[in-house]
């Protein structure tokens, strides 16, 4: 099940990358008109999204390890982005409220996935 998951969490990332390159989804640098976007934003989306499907094609145990590390650096960027308010975070990636409200939420659960108890066969 946590395969299927990071494979599905890779196909939304990199498609919520890609589409931040686009001026049609992202007018004024705001994809989906909410969520502050520049290139490097969406580089770090799109290679997250490769990597998602890699270990989700992989196996579950690299699945476990991916949202382990995801959801500890998603939680880190979100705290970063309280920090930094509407400015980029470190001065490059670009960050508004419903970033960091979708960073947090994101890497909640991707803590849950990768800490969570698997003790069933289907998530084998």
């Amino acid at each position: 099940m946590v395969r299927t998951i990071a494979v599905i969490f890779g196909i939304l990332f990199l498609i919520a990358g890609i589409m931040g390159f686009f001026p049609e989804y992202s007018p004024n640098n705001m994809l989906m008109g909410c969520f502050h976007i520049n290139p490097l934003h969406n580089l770090i989306h799109s290679i997250t999204g490769i990597i998602a499907l890699w270990v989700g094609f992989t196996s579950h145990r690299a699945s476990k390890i991916f949202f382990k590390i995801f959801g500890a650096i998603y939680i880190l960027i979100a705290l970063l982005g309280l920090y930094y308010g509407e400015q980029a975070i470190f001065g490059l990636i670009a960050n508004n409220m419903a970033d960091i409200g979708l960073h947090f939420v994101v890497g909640i659960i991707a803590l849950m996935l990768g800490f969570g108890c698997c003790c069933c066969k289907s998530c084998s």
